[in-house]
């Protein structure tokens, strides 16, 4: 009896995992596929393309995201000036506005008879002021839009590490007669090297998977190709085969950065020997220098795509009106709902499977599902349309079942568990790390079964995580719009999507209320959130 209720915790939890991996093996298995003759022009044309505007959308958002969010955080860690207790929580608000609704921002402020040009004239009087005003689209604007949408990822990170860092390191600089510069550069910044990097990586994947706003600039990337291939031109084999190439880039960035490190340690993992670092005042210039940077990465960050939106909203009433609200707040909440609860549930079966089971296959099987996170939301879509296709022609032998899955709520719930399993996965895991294997012995000596172990001492003991964990993922699916676009059925939208198909028609005046509800929902979730973020 004891044997069967293992053997049905294990084949749960690798089940889960099978269906987290099968659209990943899907894009790998396309290699092999034959691909129609437009993937001899796209060789021969765009594809190059492709490679040079990521790696130059990359580079200049790696870039920007490092100097804004280990700038800010360096200033909120180290020295107290005036509204600093207000920055350590309102930066990370950056993360209620998706880059492709700051694109929509950016391009309303500075184009012709935009509203900078409204300001001036209201300000000097009619004047060529078109001709003055700089204009951020492209690239630029593609770079600065992602950028100040993520920046948040190196922030929070990097904050946390600098928090942690012992005053015994700072002391040595001193010692050594290090000025606060070089004392900056050769021990602070190094020691919090692994926090910087990771948040770095995920602004490469978020990056590298974006697809509203340099599909509203118009760049040629790896993710509008993707699109293309299978909207435009109908060719599922040539988007899978375009996925393949794009994972084998994210995959080469963690294998390059994982050979950077080697074996090098930078935290000792005792706490033995910290000493709580003291902050230092700041007053006068120094004082308005630090204040000024953390206000102004708060304001363009989040005050100006917010104010931009609620300007246009109301000048433009109309639009609003127009908007059906119910239906955009309950479509929202279901997804969010639905997707949710599935997450938290399968990610408790799947982790506590593993914990009972301790097989290392199953193990690797999990590590190996949940780099589902790693791959941008377009391909998981087209992966798995892939997948239900293959299963209903080969293995069902036209069964029908496309129209279940394809175009309905329950794929698109489906694909977004694929996408966001990551981030349940290891926060249920994180708190089980915290579960002592101790307790589940002694409650099977008390008599208590598998189940009722579960169901009594997991669940209660780690309720914190799964609310938190719950709100994590509302904000993801709320603010996702590749994979709802793709997997939608039809007339079903979101504020996500129903911003980009006014922004996409060049109506950005109506994109700016489902923009502005999107901003305040998820702000909403951040704030609530925001302790635990930024837990000292």
């Amino acid at each position: 009896m004891g044997f069967r209720k293992i053997n049905i915790w294990y084949v749960s939890s690798l089940l889960i995992s099978l269906v987290v991996a099968a659209p990943i093996l899907t894009v790998f298995s396309s290699f092999f596929e034959t691909t129609g003759d437009y993937s001899l022009i796209l060789k021969n044309t765009f594809l190059y393309d492709y490679i040079y505007n990521s790696l130059i959308l990359l580079i200049g958002v790696l870039f920007l995201t490092f100097i804004i969010g280990v700038g800010c955080a360096y200033l909120v860690s180290f020295y107290n000036f005036p509204g600093v207790n207000f920055f350590k929580w309102s930066l990370i608000l950056s993360f209620a506005v998706p880059a492709y609704i700051y694109a929509y921002s950016l391009t309303a402020f500075f184009e012709n008879y935009g509203t900078a040009f409204s300001i001036l004239k209201n300000l000097f009087g009619e004047g060529n002021y078109n001709s003055h005003i700089p204009k951020f689209d492209g690239m630029i604007g593609a770079i600065i839009s992602i950028s100040f949408s993520l920046f948040g990822y190196v922030y929070v990170l990097t904050r946390t590490s600098f928090h942690y860092q012992s005053q015994n390191l700072i002391e040595l600089g001193k010692n050594l007669g290090f000025s606060k510069k070089k004392s900056f550069f050769k021990i602070i910044l190094p020691s919090a090297r692994p926090a910087i990097v990771a948040g770095l990586s995920l602004v490469a994947m978020e990056t590298l998977s974006d697809f509203g706003s340099v599909s509203f600039f118009g760049i040629s990337t790896f993710t509008t190709g993707i699109y293309n291939a299978w909207i435009s031109f109908d060719d599922l084999t040539l988007a899978n085969r375009l996925s393949f190439y794009l994972l084998i880039f994210i995959l080469g960035l963690f294998v390059l950065e994982n050979f950077s490190r080697k074996k090098a340690q930078y935290h000792s993992p005792s706490k033995g020997g910290f000493k709580s670092k003291s902050v230092i005042n700041l007053s006068g210039y120094k004082s308005f220098l630090a204040f000024s940077f953390c206000m102004l990465v708060f304001t363009i960050s989040f005050l100006f795509p917010v104010l931009q939106m609620l300007y246009w909203t109301i000048l433009f009433p109309k639009h609003l009106a127009d908007l059906d609200l119910v239906d955009l707040f309950s479509n929202t909440a279901i997804l969010v709902f639905l997707s949710s609860c599935l997450l938290v549930v399968l990610a408790f079966i799947s982790n506590y499977g593993n914990r009972v089971s301790k097989s290392k296959f199953l193990e690797a099987l999990t590590t190996f599902s949940i780099s589902g996170y790693a791959i941008p939301g377009v391909i998981l879509a087209v992966a798995f349309i892939s997948f239900i296709s293959w299963f209903d022609n080969s293995i069902l032998g036209q069964g029908g079942i496309k129209p279940i899955f394809i175009g309905s709520i329950l794929g698109l719930v489906l694909v977004y568990f694929i996408r966001f399993y990551s981030l349940a996965s290891n926060g249920i895991k994180s708190g089980y790390l915290k579960i002592n294997y101790s307790i589940d012995e002694g409650a099977y000596l008390l008599g208590y079964s598998k189940f009722k172990t579960f169901k009594n001492i997991h669940v209660p003991y780690l309720k914190n995580s799964i609310l938190l964990i719950g709100i994590l993922l509302a904000i993801e699916i709320i603010k996702e719009l590749p994979i709802t676009l793709i997997m939608r059925p039809f007339n079903f939208e979101t504020f996500a999507t129903k911003a980009y198909i006014y922004a996409s028609q060049d109506l950005l005046e109506a994109a700016a209320a489902p923009s502005l509800f999107l901003i305040i929902i998820a702000s909403f979730f951040i704030l609530i959130t925001s302790n635990y973020i930024l837990k000292d």
